[in-house]
């Protein structure tokens, strides 16, 4: 028998703020990747691997400064 808990959570309106923040981040990032990864793969046949998109996202962090408001271990 498998169990299952819900929780239901009711953050206050700053929390609620970075909650969403942090999803919008997330989802940027999330696309940006999976772009590069596809004109990688189109242009030489490869992909890129983790350490190569971790350099990238942190050189990215540096040039757009609102992915600096969130979580680091969530992106």
């Amino acid at each position: 028998m498998e169990k299952a808990y819900k929780f239901r959570i009711y953050p206050f309106l700053e929390q609620e703020d970075q909650i969403q923040r942090t999803f919008g981040c997330v989802r940027f990032i999330y696309n940006h990747f999976l772009s590069r990864r596809k004109a990688v793969h189109e242009e030489r046949g490869e992909t890129l691997n983790y350490v190569a998109c971790s350099s990238e996202l942190t050189s990215l962090k540096k040039e757009l400064e609102w992915l600096k408001e969130v979580d680091a271990t969530a992106l």
